[in-house]
């Protein structure tokens, strides 16, 4: 892989457990390929402004009828798009905040779904213009959700990505990180465990 995205989403920044196992990921991805740029976008030290009819009007318009803030928020979210593009694989640290996403991590992605760049509307619906880069995600949660009904967070990023064409989405889970020291331990340590084992099958497909 030529270049990777760390997308870190927790409201600790680089200090979440999330973007801890995040960095740890990528450092054995890197290791597969030495030569992999690296791109970090960290939206809980540098978070982006929620979408609002302003900047949702300004992925609308035409460029010569933009204000110069809507000229600004197309800037912003263009260079957001071209990292994405640039990526040959992402490694996205979601913490889950109130069974869902972090709303910082939601901003991003209301910024890189642009209708035209991203994905495009056809007559037999969307298209994701994104296909070919593979996707891993870190999430980590204080109780246990993974397989159930409440575990809304994943279909919700698998739902998203495929939105743009992204569909190889590999999960590492680290649960019950708030239910007392053991199982705060043992999920830690299963987690770097999945990642051992997926930087080995990235090797082997390297």
């Amino acid at each position: 892989m030529r270049t990777i995205l760390q997308i870190n989403s927790s409201i600790y920044s680089a200090n979440g457990q999330s973007s801890k196992l995040a960095a740890l990921l990528v450092a054995k991805l890197r290791a597969t390929s030495p030569e992999a740029e690296l791109i970090v976008r960290d939206l809980g030290r540098e978070p982006l402004p929620h979408l609002d009819a302003e900047r949702f009007g300004a992925f609308l318009a035409k460029a010569e009828a933009r204000t110069p803030a809507q000229h600004a928020a197309v800037r912003q979210s263009d260079a957001l798009i071209e990292e994405l593009q640039r990526a040959d694989a992402i490694v996205l640290a979601a913490p889950m905040y109130n069974f869902g996403v972090a709303s910082q991590l939601k901003a991003w992605f209301d910024h890189v779904a642009r209708a035209g760049i991203t994905f495009r509307y056809t007559a037999k619906g969307p298209v994701g213009l994104l296909a070919g880069k593979k996707a891993y995600v870190v999430t980590t949660r204080g109780g246990k959700y993974a397989g159930t009904g409440q575990d809304h967070e994943t279909p919700f990023l698998r739902q998203f990505f495929g939105f743009l064409g992204i569909t190889g989405l590999e999960f590492v889970y680290a649960e019950g990180l708030a239910m007392g020291e053991a199982p705060r331990s043992e999920a830690l340590s299963d987690a770097r465990e999945a990642i051992g084992r997926i930087a080995a099958e990235a090797l082997v497909a390297a």
